[in-house]
């Protein structure tokens, strides 16, 4: 759409006033005497600096902007900056650490928070252990074990026993990175059958979603639902998540159970007991070492750095990986490290790995100073080679050395020669899966069954509807991470385009942090104060923003509209990778992308408020698909927001925690460890009386949500409303029913 485009700067405002003027005198003129008038002004025009041109709308409002050209990146560093400030806390007091009590005492904090982040863990019932084949090797015997670390939780493992064993040798368990294969990958064999070759007893076994462990597995098809490895970790992580769990739980506890197994065997020496891993194997090794006591040496590889360089780097990674709210704790790699001084610990790295090895180093220059204290500073090392993400011969000798030393098990560290197994040779379940060959439980119906009391709880608090919504209000606030304005946020104005009717304006408006988030306001022509709306997409403000759209209908019934891009849409969304470790990110320092998009609308709100042609105390919203619950929240934080209209909402995050399978576009925009407090339909009754529609509400697949469903979540806030003397102020409307008519609803006197 071409459109006529006038700077100031260029036009000539009182000179065309006047010629105008001069042209409306002119007509009452004979002909000839209005000819040569018009060659006048025509000659006229064209001598000054006026430019007529027509230009394309661009509707962009931070381009051309240098303080904004990092605009993709804005969300991630709003959430590094509250990261940071909690790292920033825990360093000086990690740094104020002199005495070996001071150590203790730390640790001891430590041990709690980690407790607290992860747990509680379930009781220990039996292994019911069993082989499922043996095979001889030359030199070795491999042991197929299927062990159950909760009942009817399988986990998968191979046991290596070296030949001629007398009395008890030390094992060594061996968690696995992010392979579909699991410890069957040739590189991961390797360094086992190098550690079997040495003399230790090596016990590995498939991580959750990996090698035979796969959470969604299609078997007829027998192929993977989800994805294996982190996209299946992060799949049930998000669910967890929303019960306030860390998934690593499950990892870690798999393991602990793992070294029980060990110490069962007659083989084993039970005060020897390492663990290593290598990537994601890295991650689980200094957790298991971190969490159990009977570790007694530990080797993690190709992961520890620091949260600092971490989220510097390539951001936060994969759920299991992040502890529920674990950097808000205080906690960072090193910590993981620190809790077990002076206990043997050996920090394996790569000098251009993807995990910053200037955060590994760090880490070990801070932990040693715990081994120092402790007076065994001999007993954390560090090996290095000058190598990508992966092991490397070097690496792996320095690995087989340390656990010589350090296990009692001394001899030279050199590998002989290594065949490695074909991966088939390496089946221990009937079918391949554990899916298909047990009736399992998974992390899902695991959490599942937690997640369950959580809400029947819940239920229980809604009987004294004034109660509980009380403090609804003050749980979402804390648990989203929503803070509120201490000023008010200034505004930056970038133009203005003229449409028929109406102008759009563009404002750069700050956000509470340092950004500023990219607004759009529909004017209608003319003079007075207009009721205000503003109108939410998730596909960012330019999306129905053309001529002819929806917001060009709302603007014409004399409404002003403020579409904004919230900060990780439109303008300042990340690329896809970034926007996914933005929600990792927010699990770990609690400041969600929902409470940041309602401190943006309330900058909104605020904007509109310093307008004298905004009617104040007509200021509703609309919210489409997964900015629905963002909008939920604003509203119940902020009562100049008079009512909502909600396009596309889910109805719940109940829906999400208790079905197997859901859209994975919804998990950003939930709220972790909210369902032990409150639901959306909570916020919606701590929003009563006030109006509120909800139209073609969907459920967790975002598909449009059955008459069941819509009951089940949306009984509460109906009795809210109705016990508050408004029930039709709260409106359900079918898919196909248009919203403007709700909008006029909405914003009438």
């Amino acid at each position: 759409m071409k459109t006529l485009a006038f700077s100031h700067a260029w036009f000539p405002v009182r000179e065309v006033r006047q010629a105008s003027g001069l042209l409306k005198k002119q007509i009452q003129m004979k002909k000839n005497q209005i000819v040569a008038a018009a060659s006048f002004i025509v000659i006229a025009f064209l001598s000054s600096p006026l430019r007529l041109t027509a230009q394309e709308e661009d509707l962009s409002v931070l381009s051309r902007w240098t303080e904004w050209s990092d605009a993709g990146n804005m969300l991630i560093h709003h959430l590094n900056d509250h990261a940071f400030r909690y790292l920033d806390s825990r360093d000086r007091h990690v740094e104020s650490l002199r005495t070996r009590e001071d150590w203790t005492n730390r640790q001891n904090e430590v041990r709690n928070k980690l407790m607290e982040a992860v747990g509680p863990f379930p009781p220990k019932t039996p292994l019911n252990a069993r082989i499922t084949g043996v095979l001889k090797k030359d030199g070795y015997r491999i042991e197929k074990l299927i062990y159950q670390s909760m009942p009817g939780f399988y986990v998968t493992g191979c046991l290596f026993i070296p030949d001629g064993i007398r009395g008890k040798r030390p094992a060594i368990l061996n968690v696995i990175g992010h392979t579909d294969i699991s410890f069957r990958g040739a590189d991961y064999q390797t360094l086992i059958l190098h550690l079997v070759q040495k003399g230790f007893i090596v016990f590995a076994i498939d991580p959750i979603g990996q090698g035979e462990r796969l959470q969604y597995f299609d078997g007829e098809k027998n192929v993977p639902v989800i994805g294996a490895g982190t996209a299946e970790h992060s799949y049930f992580g998000n669910q967890c998540f929303m019960a306030g769990a860390s998934p690593a739980r499950y990892f870690i506890w798999d393991g602990i159970r793992g070294i029980d197994y060990l110490v069962s065997r007659k083989e084993v020496d039970p005060g020897r007991i390492g663990v290593t891993g290598l990537s994601g194997g890295g991650t689980l090794t200094a957790y298991i070492s971190a969490f159990d006591d009977r570790v007694k040496a530990s080797a993690p590889s190709c992961y520890i750095t620091g949260f600092r360089r971490l989220l510097e780097s390539i951001g936060a990674q994969d759920a299991e990986q992040n502890f529920f709210h674990g950097i808000k704790s205080g906690i960072t790699h090193a910590d993981l490290i620190e809790v077990r001084a002076p206990k043997p610990t050996l920090i394996v790295s790569t000098t251009r790995d993807f995990f910053s090895i200037q955060g590994a180093r760090e880490s070990f220059g801070e932990a040693k100073k715990a081994f120092m204290a402790f007076g065994m500073s001999e007993n954390l090392l560090m090996a290095e080679d000058h190598f990508g993400h992966g092991f490397t011969p070097r690496n792996n000798e320095a690995t087989c050395a340390f656990f010589q030393k350090y296990l009692d098990m001394p001899g030279n560290p050199a590998p002989g020669v290594i065949r490695t197994l074909n991966p088939d040779e390496l089946k221990i379940t009937a079918t391949g899966q554990v899916s298909t060959s047990f009736d399992a439980e998974t992390v899902f119906s695991l959490n599942a069954k937690e997640a369950e009391m959580l809400l029947a709880n819940l239920e229980n608090s809604r009987k004294d509807s004034e109660k509980h919504l009380a403090q609804v209000e003050k749980n979402a606030e804390l648990l989203s991470g929503y803070n509120r304005y201490t000023e008010k946020p200034a505004s930056v104005f970038r133009g203005t385009w003229q449409r028929d009717g109406y102008s759009v304006e563009m404002y750069a408006v700050g956000g509470n942090g340092k950004y500023v988030i990219p607004l759009l306001l529909f004017i209608p022509d003319g003079n007075g104060k207009y009721p205000a709306l503003i109108y939410l997409t998730p596909k960012g403000k330019a999306a129905d923003a053309g001529e002819g759209g929806r917001i060009e209908q709302i603007t014409r019934k004399g409404i002003i509209v403020a579409v904004p891009d919230l900060l990780g849409i439109g303008e300042v969304a990340p690329d896809e990778s970034f926007f996914n470790a933005s929600y990792f990110i927010s699990v770990l320092t609690g400041k969600t992308l929902i409470g940041t998009g309602a401190e943006d609308i309330d900058a909104i709100v605020n904007f509109l408020t310093e307008r004298a042609d905004v009617d104040h105390g007509r200021i509703s919203s609309v919210a489409f698909d997964e900015l629905s619950p963002v909008l939920m929240h604003a509203a119940v934080f902020n009562h100049s927001i008079g009512s909502i209209v909600l396009a596309g909402s889910q109805a719940s995050f109940r829906s999400m925690v208790m079905n197997r399978f859901y859209d994975r576009k919804l998990a950003p925009y939930t709220v972790p460890g909210a369902i032990k407090y409150y639901d959306l339909p909570d916020l919606i009754g701590c929003i009563a009386p006030r109006k509120v529609v909800m139209a073609g509400i969907r459920n967790q697949m975002r598909e449009y949500a059955g008459k069941e469903l819509i009951e089940t979540d949306l009984t509460f806030p109906v009795k809210v409303y109705t016990l508050k003397g408004k029930p039709d102020n709260f409106r359900i409307l079918p898919p196909d029913e248009d919203i403007l008519p709700m909008i006029d609803w909405c914003l009438a006197k």
